[in-house]
C-alpha cells in the first residue's frame, strides 16, 4: 500500500517553508527472538508517558500515565532487551520528581515479575537508577555535613531499587558534584555505597553533554584524572560492581576504559553515537549496551542482536549502523533534550496516545528537528505503522500552521481528522 504525505523540504532547501511529498518506505524486516538474546547484555533506557490530561506544566508534580507507561516496557520486553528504568531518559532531573520515580521503580518491577524466569531474572529485565534528586544541591554545602545528605539520598534511592527486585545503576549525582571537594570525597562515598550493596550494581558515568551540573565528576574536569579515579574505585570494589555505564560521547576513551576493566565487569555503552561499533567490538573487546537510543530503535537493535547470537557479525553490524543517522539526530545538542525526540517517535508509533512529555519537555525541540526525526525513522524503516505515524506526523504540522496531507493508495486525507481525532 502506497502511503505519502507532504512534509516542509529540508532546512537549507527551502527558503520559504516549501512543502514536498513524500513517500513511506517500508517497515524494516525485524522480527522478535525466540528465545534469549545471548551475545550480548542490553538494557534499553525507557522514557515515561504523561497523562494527556494532568497538570504536567513545568515544576509540577510528575502525574503519569501508568498504563501507556507499563504497556511500552512490555513492549521493550517483547524485543528481548532489558529496560534501564527511572533513568535521565525518564527525566530525572528534568520533570520525574522522586515521588513518582519511586511509583515507577514499583510498578516497573511489578511487571518485570510477571515475565521472569530462572534465567531471565528480574535483574535481568530491569535495571533502576538510584541518584539524590530528592536532594535540592541548592540546600547542600560543601564539607561534612553535605556529604552525610548525599550519602543519606543515595541510601534510600538505593533501598527503594534493592526492595522492588531490580539493578541498582548508581547514578551521578548534582548534589555529590556541588560538595565533593576532590577524587577522595568520591571515593570515600562510593566505597562506603559499594559495601554496603547486596548485589553487584552499574555504576553511571553522565557526562556534561547530558547534564552540565555534572561538571567536575569525580573530582577533577580533566577527563584522564577523573578516569584514573574511576578506575580506582572499581578496581577496589570489583566484586561489587556487574557494569559501568558511560555516557561521554567519546568512543576512544570507551574503548580504553573497557579493555582496562577488571574481569567480570562489563562496559555498558551509553554512547548514543557510536554505539554500532562499540557493540561490535574490536576483536578482543566488545561493549554491552544501556541506551536511550535503543528504547527508539528496540525492533532493529533486537534484530541485530539475533545476527550476533547466529554467528553472522556482519549483517548485525550493518543493521546498527543502518540506525545510526536517526542515533546522532535525536542525540544533537542539546544533547538534553533528546527524551523529546524519543517520546516524539513513541507516539508517531502509536505508544502514547499524545505527544506530551512530563515537565512539558514536549517543547524541547523545534519543528523543523521533528521533521527530520520524522523522515530519518522512515529510511531505517522503523515507522512501525506508516500509515498512523504519517496521519499523526501530518496532525502535528497542522496544529503547528503547515498545512499537510497524507495520501494512502490515491485517498488523500487531512492529518486533523484521518485518525478521527485531533491527533
Amino acid at each position: 500500500m502506497t502511503i505519502s504525505i507532504t512534509l516542509p523540504l529540508p532546512a537549507g532547501e527551502s527558503s520559504d517553508g516549501e512543502l514536498a511529498e513524500l513517500a513511506l518506505g517500508e517497515t524494516g524486516p525485524w522480527r522478535k527472538p525466540h528465545g534469549l538474546i545471548r551475545s550480548r547484555k542490553v538494557y534499553a533506557a525507557a522514557h515515561v508517558t504523561p497523562k494527556v490530561l494532568g497538570n504536567n506544566t513545568p515544576g509540577a508534580p510528575a502525574d503519569i500515565d501508568w498504563d501507556s507507561t507499563l504497556a511500552f516496557r512490555r513492549e521493550l520486553w517483547s524485543w528481548g532487551v532489558g529496560i534501564a528504568d527511572a533513568m535521565d531518559t525518564a527525566q530525572r532531573g528534568m520533570g520525574l520528581d522522586w515521588a513518582a520515580t519511586q511509583e515507577l521503580i514499583r510498578r516497573s518491577a511489578a511487571e518485570a515479575a510477571l515475565i521472569a524466569t530462572p534465567e531471565r531474572t528480574v535483574r535481568d529485565l530491569l535495571a533502576c537508577g538510584a541518584g539524590t534528586d530528592q536532594l535540592d544541591p541548592s540546600a547542600v554545602e560543601p564539607g561534612k555535613d553535605g556529604l552525610a545528605a548525599v550519602l543519606s539520598a543515595y541510601r534510600e534511592q538505593i533501598a527503594a531499587v534493592e526492595a522492588s527486585g531490580a539493578k541498582v545503576i548508581i547514578m551521578a549525582s548534582r548534589a555529590l558534584a556541588k560538595v565533593a571537594s576532590g577524587p577522595a570525597d568520591y571515593l570515600a562515598l562510593y566505597g562506603t555505597l559499594l559495601s554496603e550493596v547486596k548485589e553487584p550494581v552499574v555504576l553511571h558515568w553522565l557526562g556534561t553533554m547530558f547534564d552540565p551540573a555534572l561538571a567536575g565528576y569525580w573530582g577533577s574536569e580533566d577527563v584522564t584524572a577523573a578516569t584514573a579515579t574511576f578506575r580506582q574505585l572499581i578496581e577496589t570494589h570489583s566484586a561489587k560492581v556487574d557494569g559501568v555505564k558511560v555516557s561521554l560521547l567519546d568512543a576512544g576513551h570507551e574503548v580504553a576504559l573497557r579493555a582496562s576493566l577488571p574481569a567480570g565487569v562489563r562496559l555498558y555503552t551509553g554512547d548514543d553515537f557510536n554505539y554500532p561499533e562499540l557493540i561490535d567490538g574490536d576483536g578482543s573487546h566488545y561493549s554491552d549496551a544501556l541506551l536511550g537510543i535503543f528504547a527508539a530503535i528496540a525492533p532493529a537493535a533486537s534484530t541485530a542482536l539475533q545476527e550476533y547470537d547466529a554467528g553472522r557479525p556482519a549483517e548485525a553490524r550493518a543493521i546498527l549502523d543502518s540506525t545510526r543517522d536517526l542515533g546522532l539526530h535525536i542525540f544533537e545538542a542539546p544533547t538534553y533534550y533528546y527524551k523529546t525526540g524519543i517520546a516524539f517517535l513513541a507516539w508517531l508509533n502509536g505508544f502514547q496516545p499524545g505527544f506530551q512529555m512530563i515537565g512539558g519537555l514536549h517543547s524541547g525541540r523545534d519543528v523543523n528537528h521533528l521533521v527530520k526525526l520524522f523522515r530519518l525513522a522512515d529510511t531505517a524503516g522503523l515507522l512501525l505503522n506508516p500509515e498512523l505515524a504519517a496521519t499523526r506526523m501530518a496532525g502535528f504540522l497542522s496544529n503547528a500552521g503547515i498545512p499537510s496531507t497524507v495520501t494512502v493508495a490515491g485517498l488523500v486525507t487531512e492529518g486533523l481528522v484521518a485518525e478521527g481525532i485531533n491527533a
